[in-house]
């Protein structure tokens, strides 16, 4: 892969130096190329070597992403460009990391929950960014204890990415890019501010957020399709009960919700169209779809009562079983015989 140019903002740290602590590797830093990522996913969610929580990262010529995951499943992604960091959505993760099999790469590690909460705080929320004089490193826990300081610091020497967590100022505990088990938390921050032999200084960036314990699960894009899915099932369901006024009122509900509901819009996208990248929760979704359909449905039956579980058992009779897990049915006042 070409070296990219491309710095973690406000710092030196090029984004294809970065590597992250880790537990366990299950499969080192290698070319996309060699990797087949659907293969590795499906591996991760029915192995029982591969059911852990971790972290995918990938590293592409512009960005890193990491995708967080829980017992093997993708739950949330993160990406570091040159503008800055941010949570994204996990289909359009793997949309870019697909693109650039060619010129990616790929590391897969083992990492504790609290360690992935962490990672995904740090691009959650804007990282506040600290000041560290290199030359005098032995004066950084004192200055955090006198602010009395209470998040996780982020410390970056050459690439290498550590967390640091604090309570009122007192060190409490952190995760580290090799560092040896014998040595102290104190000299392996020394030893992050130690000059090569030619006496270069190390490329050195730090930051604050506050400290998370859980990271939102981000609803699984074969989910989200399957909603977009149901949201015009239901619109052609109720367009051949009530034609030329259904769809009509499903534009204008969806248009009335788009700001309340964010999912709306993306579910309301033609089938024929690319919709928007969407982060959101599985509870969000069927929220959002739910008061869609109650606000549209409501209108119709003032108009043609009964319309409403007609309908919802025309449309929804594929999917009704997921539907009546996740909640769905219980957020509408019609009740539906199947």
């Amino acid at each position: 892969m070409r070296q990219s140019s491309a710095l973690l903002p406000q710092t030196q740290v090029r984004l294809t130096e970065m590597s992250f602590p880790y537990n366990h590797v299950h499969i080192h830093r290698t070319r996309l190329a060699f990797i087949h990522l659907d293969n590795l996913l499906h591996f991760a969610k029915i192995d029982r070597d591969g059911k852990v929580d971790g972290f995918i990262c990938a590293y592409l010529p512009d960005q890193v992403i990491l995708l967080l995951l829980r017992r093997g499943d993708v739950i949330s992604a993160v990406s570091f460009t040159d503008t800055g960091r941010s949570v994204v959505p996990i289909a359009q993760a793997l949309r870019d990391m697909r693109e650039e099999t060619e010129r990616g790469e790929l590391a897969y590690c083992d990492a504790t929950m609290e360690q992935l909460a962490w990672m995904y705080a740090s691009c959650a929320a804007p990282a506040k960014r600290r000041f560290i004089d290199d030359r005098e490193p032995e004066k950084l826990f004192p200055v955090l204890s006198h602010e009395l300081f209470n998040g996780v610091l982020e410390l970056i020497s050459n690439g290498r990415v550590s967390y640091f967590r604090f309570q009122d100022g007192k060190y409490v505990n952190g995760y580290f890019s090799g560092k040896p088990d014998s040595l102290p938390v104190p000299k392996y921050v020394e030893s992050l501010f130690q000059a090569a032999a030619d006496g270069t200084r190390p490329l050195i960036g730090a930051a604050a957020f506050g400290h998370a314990t859980d990271i939102p699960e981000q609803a699984a894009p074969a989910m989200i399709e399957t909603y977009r899915d149901l949201f015009w099932r239901i619109t052609t369901a109720a367009e051949k009960e009530m034609p030329g006024e259904a769809t009509k009122r499903a534009y204008k509900v969806r248009d009335s919700l788009a700001a309340s509901h964010p999912p709306i819009p993306v579910l309301g996208t033609p089938l024929d169209r690319e919709p928007s990248p969407l982060v959101t929760t599985a509870d969000q979704l069927t929220g959002a779809l739910a008061e869609w359909t109650l606000q549209m449905l409501q209108q119709l039956e003032i108009m043609s009562p009964g319309i409403a579980a007609t309908v919802l058992k025309e449309a929804t009779k594929e999917q009704r079983f997921m539907l009546q897990k996740s909640g769905f049915f219980g957020k509408l006042p019609w009740a539906v015989r199947w």
